[in-house]
């Protein structure tokens, strides 16, 4: 198979440049490890930023983020009880809208799928090979047959966690990192939210958000110790009015990362 940019990764990132590269007129073909329904199902960030609003437009998915989304013009700092609302609009003249990056990523999936552009899902053993050479190419392994993309470029869209980065040699990595000693316990609930603007909320145990990913769907976080467990956690906050759960650790909050390198591929 031969095509002018393999996209490793078909979250928003994968699927946004894939997006971008068609409508300019750029072949390319998205390699995704997991299937469609698994990445429709992860659960991720729920505010656009307007930048982020204004792309999406611009590439043409915005129908459904239009109809569903909910503009917020500023939220509120909560400081022990205290409140003080910052009106992003007043300020600025720009706003945020909630809007699930899951719902982003369908709507990307869906225009990707009508346009007829190419998306492998469920492709193992993805391997990257001289991608800061004349040649660069993929392969991977898809419904037990070897399989192989011939390119111009790779975008490796996958992660921290993904090959792409993976298969960059550490001495052309510079690495600036800071982990924090604490975690995020995430709840996402059935229920309207309690304020009609996200708050965020400093208190003597730690950082906590009541956000929202709907006007029937709340999302909330508080700060915990990254050596605590869920079901811990949530009997300690929660009391007796909340039923049991799965005991999940979350590991420390991972900040500030930045990494520099030399960038790979053809000038």
């Amino acid at each position: 198979m031969r095509t002018q940019v393999a996209i490793i990764g078909a979250g928003p990132a994968g699927l946004t440049l894939g997006r971008l590269l068609e409508a300019a007129g750029i072949d390319a073909v998205i390699i995704e490890q997991r299937s469609a329904e698994y990445v429709l199902g992860r659960i991720r960030a729920g505010v656009l930023e307007q930048s982020s609003v204004d792309l999406l437009r611009q590439m043409g998915v915005n129908e459904r983020m239009d109809a569903e989304g909910i503009f917020h013009d500023g939220v509120e700092l909560s400081f022990d009880g205290d409140m003080l609302r910052i009106d992003f609009n007043d300020l600025i003249g720009r706003r945020v809208m909630v809007y699930g990056q899951t719902e982003v990523t369908r709507d990307l999936m869906d225009a990707r799928a009508a346009s007829g552009a190419k998306s492998i899902y469920e492709a193992s053993d993805v391997a990257i090979h001289d991608f800061d050479g004349e040649a660069p190419r993929v392969t991977f392994t898809k419904d037990g047959q070897s399989h192989q993309i011939e390119c111009d470029f790779i975008a490796g869209c996958d992660g921290f966690h993904g090959v792409s980065r993976a298969s960059v040699p550490d001495k052309a990595i510079s690495l600036f990192e800071r982990i924090y000693p604490f975690g995020w316990l995430g709840v996402l609930v059935d229920q309207p939210p309690v304020a009609e603007e996200l708050i965020y909320a400093h208190h003597k145990r730690g950082f906590a958000l009541c956000s929202m990913r709907s006007l029937s769907r709340s999302r909330y976080y508080v700060q915990v110790e990254s050596t605590d467990r869920a079901a811990a956690q949530l009997r300690c906050r929660a009391g007796a009015l909340w039923p049991p759960v799965p005991d999940r650790r979350r590991g420390p909050h991972r900040a500030a990362y930045r990494r520099q390198g030399p960038k790979y591929g053809n000038p």
